[in-house]
């Protein structure tokens, strides 16, 4: 498996963005991942 291009406790921040109501479209953006990539994230932690 390729190696992440964000570290887990980024990836934990970006969860924690989008549980906290910030639309998951503004967090994809905002961190430059596509929201497929987004939904899959939980299983590279």
């Amino acid at each position: 498996m390729r190696k992440s291009r964000f570290s887990e406790e980024q990836i934990i921040g970006m969860l924690k963005e989008q549980e906290a109501g910030l639309p998951t479209a503004e967090v994809c953006r905002k961190h430059g991942l596509s929201p497929a990539t987004f939904y899959k994230a939980p299983n590279y932690i």
